[in-house]
């Protein structure tokens, strides 16, 4: 019965999304950086990835972007150039990559498709798809050999998952994700920074026993809450996105800032993992 309660809710959500991103398309054709459809494989699967260059001389840490529930909207496209422009080698798998009607992913199916295919993919292609998405960007010529992961929304929870999953990534970035469970927890190798909205029950109201749980497993979860942001506040916050809230629009330059600065440092250092406990704050 619940899944009958909550889909719908996802099928609007979606329709909304998807007809209100030409800001974001906008945004993305007037970048002036490098970016290009690439296709990897997991196992005889091919998974489209959109990957962004960034404008540097220097190797690069490589990030891997987990898409919401919306798919590989223009808006997450916008995004992975965004983190390109900061410095780093940005790629963003299609993870509904062949479910199209004609063999391509979110860009052939509607908001109503979406929405429920999300819901259906295994647990195991996902990991798949992640980690053929990951081997490659790892492997390019500018990349310097470090890897992170962050996601949003569906994509923040799946962020979470794959630091159990996948033991060379440097630092997981979930945005207003739901946690794995705490036995997957105990896997984690690397830190994990989470960014939530104080006005996001649903989701920040389960940080108290993520940051327990994580004490508990002896691993880094470093969570910020920023004061009166909303569910989605990376996207919901852009300073393009049209009658932005003004908390969402603070924690977007909060959690950027954030975000930057804790790249920039795992791009010199290496961080010393059973050193660090598990807090929260808020902003």
């Amino acid at each position: 019965m619940k899944p009958k309660l909550i889909l719908p809710a996802l099928f609007i959500c979606a329709a909304v999304s998807a007809s209100a991103q030409d800001w974001a398309k906008a945004k993305l054709e007037k970048s002036p950086r490098h970016g290009e459809w690439v296709t990897v494989t997991n196992g005889a699967r091919p998974v489209q990835c959109w990957v962004v260059y960034p404008e540097v001389k220097d190797k690069a840490t490589a990030v891997l972007l987990i898409h919401e529930i919306y798919g590989l909207s223009d808006w997450a496209r916008a995004m992975t150039d965004e983190v390109a422009a900061a410095g780093y080698i940005a790629i963003a798998p299609d993870l509904l990559s062949g479910l199209g009607p004609k063999g391509g992913g979110t860009s052939e199916l509607t908001s109503q498709e979406i929405g429920q295919d999300i819901q259906k993919l295994p647990a195991a292609q996902i990991t798949g798809d992640l980690n053929a998405a990951a081997d490659y960007v790892k492997a390019l010529p500018a990349a310097s050999g470090k890897l992170v992961v962050g996601g949003f929304c569906w994509g923040g929870g799946q962020s979470f998952l794959f630091a159990c999953n996948r033991a060379d990534l440097k630092a997981a970035f979930v945005f207003y994700g739901s946690p794995p469970s705490a036995a997957n927890m105990a896997k984690i190798q690397c830190p994990v920074y989470g960014f939530y909205g104080g006005n996001d029950g649903r989701i920040t109201l389960t940080v108290t026993n993520t940051v327990a749980d994580m004490k508990a497993a002896g691993k880094s979860y470093v969570p910020v809450v920023y004061d009166g942001a909303g569910h989605g506040f990376m996207r919901a916050g852009e300073p393009e996105f049209p009658e932005a809230l003004a908390a969402n629009r603070r924690a977007y330059d909060q959690a950027w800032e954030r975000w930057k600065d804790s790249l920039k440092r795992i791009s010199f250092i290496e961080v010393d993992i059973p050193n660090l406990k598990a807090n929260t704050q808020s902003r």
